[in-house]
C-alpha cells in the first residue's frame, strides 16, 4: 500500500513549489492521527528524526515525544528494560545506544585507520571504559560491566598485537566504578578493581538483606574473581582510584559525601587461596581538611589529584623526581608525609583533569587548558620545551570535550565551529602516537586521525588509540564565558580615548608566530613551522585542512616535485 500524499506545510497548506492550489485541498499531515504519525516517524534513522524535528513547531513536537522515542530504543535494543532516568528517559536512552561504540586505531603496521569493535547489545550506552594488556573493560550507564575479548594477531615485528574486540561477556553487574595499574603501559595491568553493590544477608536474628558496597578483584586474563572485600552498609562510594607498586598497593575509595578513604593490598599475594586482612582508614587530604568535600580523583603510580566541590585542586605526591617535575623544586618535599594534601593556585574553579607520569593538565569552567610538569618532549604544549613549575595556559586551545595525559604526550578532543571533532596532540610522536607528526611537536596540532561525530573520551597505550561514543541528553555544556575584564592576553586599555581593544589577543599572538617563521633557518624549516602555527589556529578543520594542502603543495613546488614547478623569488 503506497498512498499518494500532496506534500505541504501543516500549518498553512501551502505545496512543496510554495504556491497555494485553488482547485481541491491538499491533505495535511495535521489530518492524521496523531499516533499514527508517531508511529510513521519511529521508523526513521535517528538522525533523520532529529532533522525532520528541526523542519517547523508540528513537527518538532512529534519527534521529540516520548513516544516516538520509547519505540525507537525496542528497536534500537530490544533487550534492553530499564530505560534509564531523567526527565526523558526514552529519548536518553535511544540516544545513548545509538551513539555508543568503542573506536581504535593501531599504531603498528601499515594499515592505520580507524576500526570499531563489537557493541554489546545488552549495553545501555557507554559510561567508562579501559584498555588492559589483552582485552577491554566497558562500563555502561545501569552498572553493567562487560568484558570485551580481542583477537589476537601477530604483527610485522613479531609482537603480539590485538585487531579488534571479537566477543563480549558480562563480567559483573552492579558495578559504580573500576580500576587498574595507573601506569601508562597496559601490560602492567594484570588485576581489574571493580567497586560494586551487592545485597548481602543480614545479621542472625533479622530477616531480609541489605546492600552493601564491595570491591572485587578480577584476573583481566581470563575474567575470574580471585579477591572480594566488603564494606559496612553505613559506607557508600561512588569511585576508586590505585596508587602505588604491587607490593604497596593503595586503593582510594571517595564516598558520597566526598571523603577519601584508603587501603593497602598486597597484589603478589591475591591469587593464595587464603584469607587476607585489610584495613581501612581516612585519607590524610579529608582528616587534615574535614571542610572539603571531594568529587572526582585521578592518579598515577606515584601521585594523587584531587578537585573539591568549590573547584579547587589538591596534590599528594610520593617520589622526589615526580615532585621536581611537576613543582620544579624539592623545597617542600617531606619524604616522611607522602600524603600532605599541596594546594594548587589557579585563577578560577577546575571541572576535570588529566595526569600522566610527571604532567598534567586542568580544564576551568571558563574552558581553559593549564598544564603543568615536564616538558622535555614538548608535552605541555607551550611551543617549547620548558618545564611549568606551575599551571601555565595554553592560549590557543579551549573548550575541551576531553583530555588525556600520557608517558610523554598529551591529547585534546574538541569540537570545532562546524560541530565536528578533532583530536590535537603535542609531545612525543614516537611509535606513531601522534598520527601524522612522527617527530613529535611542542605545541597542540591536529592528529591524522577521523574523529566519531559524538566521541565523550579517549585513551591511548603503546600500541593504540582509543576513543569511546556516547551522547548523552542531560550533560549540558558546563562552561562559562569568560568575562571581558578577565579575557587572557588581552591589552591594557590606553589611556587615549577610543583605542581599540584586542581581546583575544590576536594581534600580539601573530607577531610572536611571525617571530617564530622569521628565526627559522631554512624555507624547510620555516614551512614546517607555518605548519604547527595553523594547527594552533581557532580555526574551522575545513580551513585547517585548506592550508595543510596549500602548504604542503608549495613546498613541493619549492622542492622542484611537483609539476609545473617554478622557482620561487625569494
Amino acid at each position: 500500500m503506497n498512498p499518494k500524499v500532496k506534500r505541504s506545510c501543516p500549518s498553512c497548506g501551502l505545496e512543496a513549489g510554495g504556491e497555494k492550489k485553488e482547485r481541491g485541498n491538499p491533505i495535511s499531515v495535521q489530518l492524521f492521527p496523531p499516533e499514527l504519525v508517531e508511529h510513521i516517524v519511529s521508523f526513521l534513522p535517528v538522525k533523520d528524526v532529529v532533522a525532520l524535528g528541526q523542519t517547523c513547531h508540528y513537527f518538532h513536537e512529534v519527534c521529540d515525544a516520548e513516544g516516538v522515542w520509547r519505540r525507537i530504543c525496542r528497536r534500537l535494543s530490544p533487550r534492553i528494560r530499564d530505560q534509564g532516568s531523567g526527565a526523558r528517559p526514552w529519548k536518553r536512552a535511544a540516544i545513548l545506544n545509538y551513539t555508543k561504540g568503542l573506536y581504535f586505531q593501531a599504531f603498528g603496521g601499515r594499515r592505520r585507520c580507524l576500526s570499531k569493535s563489537v557493541a554489546p547489545m545488552l549495553a545501555h550506552g557507554y559510561r567508562r571504559f579501559l584498555p588492559t594488556k589483552d582485552h577491554v573493560f566497558i562500563l555502561d550507564y545501569v552498572g553493567t560491566l562487560f568484558f570485551l575479548k580481542n583477537a589476537l594477531v601477530s604483527s610485522t615485528l613479531g609482537q603480539i598485537q590485538w585487531k579488534r574486540a571479537c566477543r563480549y561477556v558480562v563480567l559483573c553487574r552492579g558495578a559504580k566504578d573500576f580500576a587498574s595499574d595507573p601506569r601508562c603501559d597496559t601490560v602492567y595491568r594484570k588485576y581489574l578493581y571493580v567497586l560494586a553493590t551487592r545485597e548481602q544477608q543480614a545479621v542472625v536474628g533479622s530477616t531480609g538483606s541489605r546492600a552493601c558496597d564491595c570491591v572485587e578483584v578480577y584476573l583481566q586474563s581470563s575474567g575470574q574473581r580471585v579477591f572480594k572485600m566488603t564494606f559496612h552498609h553505613s559506607m557508600s562510594f561512588k569511585q576508586i582510584v590505585l596508587v602505588g607498586q604491587e607490593t604497596q598497593r593503595a586503593l582510594l575509595l571517595l564516598t558520597e559525601e566526598g571523603k577519601i578513604y584508603s587501603l593497602v593490598v598486597n597484589e603478589t599475594q591475591l591469587d593464595q587461596p587464603r584469607s587476607y586482612t585489610v584495613q581501612l582508614a581516612l585519607r590524610k587530604v579529608s582528616r587534615c581538611l574535614p571542610h572539603l568535600r571531594v568529587t572526582c580523583m585521578a592518579s598515577n603510580q606515584s601521585s594523587t589529584l584531587y578537585i573539591t566541590d568549590q573547584g579547587g585542586v589538591y596534590f599528594e605526591v610520593h617520589t622526589p623526581g615526580v615532585y621536581r617535575d611537576l613543582f620544579g623544586t624539592l623545597q617542600a618535599f617531606d619524604p616522611l608525609d607522602h600524603q600532605m594534601p599541596l594546594a594548587l593556585s589557579l585563577p578560577a574553579k577546575v571541572l576535570f583533569c588529566a595526569l600522566g607520569y610527571n604532567h598534567l593538565g586542568l580544564v576551568d569552567e571558563f574552558g581553559r587548558i593549564f598544564m603543568q610538569g615536564n616538558n622535555r618532549y614538548g608535552q605541555l604544549g607551550t611551543g617549547d620545551k620548558m618545564d611549568r613549575g606551575e599551571p601555565t595556559q595554553v592560549h590557543y586551545l579551549h573548550r575541551p570535550i576531553a583530555l588525556w595525559c600520557g608517558l610523554n604526550h598529551s591529547l585534546v578532543l574538541s569540537q570545532t565551529s562546524d560541530f565536528s571533532k578533532e583530536l590535537l596532540g603535542c609531545g612525543c610522536g614516537a611509535g606513531g602516537r601522534l598520527p601524522g607528526w612522527p617527530k613529535g611537536s611542542a605545541s597542540f596540532v591536529k592528529l591524522h586521525i577521523k574523529v566519531p561525530l559524538c566521541a565523550c573520551s579517549l585513551c591511548s597505550t603503546r600500541e593504540c588509540l582509543y576513543m569511546l561514543s556516547s551522547h548523552d541528553i542531560e550533560q549540558c555544556p558546563a562552561y562559562r564565558d569568560l568575562p571581558a575584564s578577565r579575557v587572557g592576553g588581552s591589552p591594557e586599555p590606553s589611556q587615549g580615548a577610543g583605542a581599540p581593544q584586542d581581546p583575544g589577543g590576536t594581534a600580539q599572538a601573530c607577531e610572536e608566530y611571525l617571530s617564530q617563521i622569521h628565526s627559522c633557518p631554512t624555507l624547510q624549516d620555516r614551512m614546517e613551522k607555518m605548519k604547527e602555527i595553523v594547527g594552533w589556529m581557532p580555526l574551522m578543520a575545513a580551513q585547517k585542512d585548506f592550508f595543510w594542502e596549500a602548504l604542503d603543495m608549495l613546498q613541493r613546488a619549492a622542492s622542484g616535485g611537483g609539476p609545473g614547478t617554478s622557482t620561487p623569488e625569494s
